[in-house]
């Protein structure tokens, strides 16, 4: 009788503990969060982004703190997971208001009992944790204020997490507090939610969840951390008291050390496309919880971008070659369709996203100067271009350009000039149409790495100098791809506004320069017939290389896409005799072949304001007649040689040039030396009106301040060439030493040093 009258004692308290309880939860109505807003405010800690086509390409983590999947809804938990944790967790889940009172009696009890060591003291009990029933559990999980202090909840912490209970159990259904719960309680490690638990640790869904597997998963409940014997062990006996052991104890130990032995693994989709993923979840909300972000690329042409570029850079890794990136977009509607930042597998810069970094331009950049030429009528396609040595006096020295096989041509078309990718005809054509215009035309393509003014970058903006990305150069190169309208790329499926196209270049000029480009018999002497920038359809490309080979690039448009791809070493590194025939372009082939696979590239049609006819070629002239592309009042029936030919001339001193004498250097230790190509001989320098010797090698002249004027003389007295410069400083004239050779302790010569061109 002592017994039933302590228990009834114990079940009275315990009842109006829960009538002050319930006064609690009424006054927290207000506060008690909906179901719909704790399944909103679950956010997984993953963001995936899909193709256009709504196929995951990338999935990137956003929140570390915990590692959970998205919602899951009951129907989709395995009956078996259920039932195991009711009844480890919760036994009368479905009898009690979301306090238990016998619960409560029962550990008042409990408390009682351990002040009798003579009562059994030591005994575990094998139901629910003391008093929390899932439903106070699910408080403390969703709400932050109620989270344990060093493991611990403090008496107004247990006293308002018992009220909000109450409050959830008056307003929700049983089956949306299980279903939160199982979606918010933490199962091992970083593993929140029962999507993740059941994937990270048993590789499933949690429908497909056996009775053993549930088991398990129950115990890790109450210790998340706890060794694998010791959870296979509180499962066995959990599963005994619940009476739905069966024979799965025999496999609990073996089943609990094969899977919470290791780290948590999740399957994740391949990844595709980080990059892009970075990149476009740096514009877009990247807070946790988001729903997928839909991308304009296509999964399974990046995989094929990818796996190409991957390739190449295995096949020439002996070169020094570790990085690489490609890009592929929509020549209308300017949506990227493949963007792999870096696919070099070696590369310690593997993060760094090629597509947007910025490199030197290498000769990608004079498709846009043969253009500019061409639309303000100073050259046609048919103009010859002088292919020789050439000296340009530049604000910071002498800039010499060479070709890139240090050859020279001669007299060539501005067509095998640019099919070509000649440097000097390049340089000349720059020096027409001027450094600051052309600087300017490449902002308005949207170079924005272009900064300074043309004086800073000098002659050399013509041969790549200036910084660019391949972003920016793929939509400089869509742009001739659509006759002259430029419109900004868009990383989202049905993102382009057709208002935003906007006129940069002259159409007529765009259209034969995209002609130029794709001529593969005028490229014939630098490239070759058979190359890999030969492709099945029309296409129009041109390869660049930066100076010492750091870049490489290749680039180029189809009637319906432009291909980018860019290979070298984001360290700076130089690579080992790689050109872009042989380094980016055979991902570009191979890339414009897999996109016309099933429907090949047309030419496009020439537009008002451009006709074509023959131009034929006048006395000394090497070009074949053959027809070519004019814009409307520029064409040419004979293409004629003019000017002087290729005969000897003065190399060095540069005309105009100014030479400063050296205070630090002893005079008589100082020489100019005078140079003068090709086939030189028979005839002989003159300095004003002094004949200083032989011009067949170079000539040692001591400089002497004041301004001069050399002269290139035959034996008959006749002028063959001439420049004037100028000396400054003060030095003490000695005409002994003039002409004499300099001995071996040669000081430096006092003027400013030449240049060399980057490699076309």
């Amino acid at each position: 009788m002592k017994g039933h009258a302590r228990a009834g004692l114990l079940l009275r308290a315990a009842n109006g503990a829960c009538v002050v309880l319930a006064c609690l939860g009424v006054l927290s109505w207000m506060a008690t969060p909906s179901f719909e807003q704790v399944r909103a405010d679950t956010l997984p800690s993953d963001r995936w982004l899909l193709d256009r086509h709504g196929e995951p390409l990338q999935v990137q983590r956003v929140d570390d703190s915990v590692r959970r999947l998205g919602w899951t809804p009951l129907d989709r938990v395995s009956p078996a997971l259920r039932r195991a944790v009711i009844a480890t967790e919760d036994r009368r889940f479905a009898r009690h208001p979301g306090v238990d009172p016998l619960a409560i009696a029962g550990v008042l009890r409990d408390a009682a009992k351990a002040r009798q060591p003579e009562a059994g003291a030591g005994r575990v009990r094998s139901g629910s944790r003391g008093a929390s029933t899932i439903t106070m559990q699910l408080a403390g999980l969703i709400d932050p204020a109620l989270a344990p202090v060093d493991g611990r909840r403090t008496v107004a912490q247990k006293l308002r997490q018992a009220a909000a209970a109450l409050a959830l159990g008056l307003h929700w259904r049983r089956d949306q507090v299980m279903e939160a719960y199982l979606n918010r309680v933490s199962f091992r490690g970083e593993l929140q939610g029962i999507e993740a638990a059941a994937q990270g640790l048993f590789g499933k869904s949690p429908s497909a969840l056996d009775e053993a597997e549930s088991w398990l998963m129950a115990a890790l409940i109450a210790r998340p951390g706890a060794r694998p014997a010791s959870v296979a062990a509180r499962a066995c006996r959990l599963a005994r008291s619940a009476g739905g052991a069966g024979d799965a104890c025999t496999r609990f130990e073996a089943l609990a050390i094969a899977r919470l032995s290791g780290a948590p693994s999740i399957a994740l989709p391949e990844a595709l496309a980080p990059h892009a993923a970075r990149l476009m979840f740096a514009v877009a909300d990247n807070a946790a919880g988001q729903p997928p972000l839909r991308a304009s690329l296509d999964r399974d042409l990046q995989r094929f971008a990818l796996e190409a570029l991957r390739a190449q850079l295995e096949a020439i890794a002996g070169r020094n070659v570790r990085d690489g990136a490609v890009l592929v977009v929509d020549n209308r509607s300017g949506e990227v369709l493949a963007h792999v930042g870096n696919a070099g597998t070696r590369s310690s810069a593997r993060f760094v996203d090629g597509v947007s970094a910025p490199r030197q331009a290498g000769s990608t950049l004079k498709p846009f100067l043969y253009q500019m030429a061409i639309e303000r009528r100073l050259l046609t396609a048919a103009s010859l271009v002088d292919d020789s040595p050439v000296d340009l006096v530049a604000p910071n020295g002498l800039y010499v350009p060479k070709n890139y096989d240090r050859q020279f041509a001669g007299w060539v078309s501005l067509r095998t000039a640019l099919a070509g990718s000649l440097n000097v005809p390049a340089v000349r054509t720059l020096v027409l149409v001027g450094p600051e215009p052309f600087a300017d035309r490449l902002r308005a393509l949207g170079f924005a790495d272009v900064k300074e003014g043309g004086d800073y970058y000098g002659y050399s903006l013509a041969l790549g100098s200036a910084e660019v990305r391949l972003s920016q150069l793929v939509n400089a190169f869509r742009t001739l791809a659509n006759g002259g309208m430029a419109s900004p790329l868009v990383m989202e499926p049905g993102a382009a506004r057709p208002s935003a196209a906007r006129r940069v270049l002259d159409a007529r000029a765009a259209f034969i320069v995209a002609d130029m480009l794709a001529d593969r018999t005028a490229g014939a002497r630098t490239f070759g017939l058979a190359s890999a920038l030969s492709t099945r359809g029309w296409s129009a490309v041109k390869t660049g290389t930066s100076k010492d080979m750091r870049d490489n690039w290749c680039i180029g448009f189809s009637d319906r896409y432009t291909v980018g791809v860019w290979i070298g070493n984001f360290d700076g590194t130089p690579m080992h005799d790689v050109s872009g025939t042989t380094g980016a372009a055979p991902v570009w082939q191979e890339l414009m072949d897999y996109l016309h696979r099933d429907r090949p590239s047309v030419a496009p049609r020439a537009p008002a304001g451009v006709v074509q006819q023959v131009a034929a070629p006048g006395a000394g002239v090497r070009t074949a007649a053959q027809p070519e592309w004019f814009v409307a009042g520029t064409e040419l029936d004979r293409v004629q040689r003019t000017g002087r030919g290729h005969g000897p001339r003065i190399v060095y001193p540069g005309a105009g040039i100014i030479v400063a004498i050296d205070p630090d250097i002893p005079h008589d230790r100082q020489r100019l030396l005078l140079s003068a190509g090709p086939q030189a001989g028979g005839l002989y320098w003159r300095l004003g009106s002094q004949r200083l010797g032989p011009a067949d090698r170079p000539h040692p002249w001591r400089p002497q301040p004041g301004r001069h004027r050399l002269q290139l003389v035959d034996a008959a007295g006749n002028v063959v060439d001439e420049v004037r410069f100028e000396v400054r400083g003060a030095a003490q004239p000695d005409p002994a030493m003039d002409g004499a050779p300099a001995g071996p302790a040669e000081g430096r010569a006092a003027g400013p040093a030449s240049r060399r061109a980057p490699p076309g």
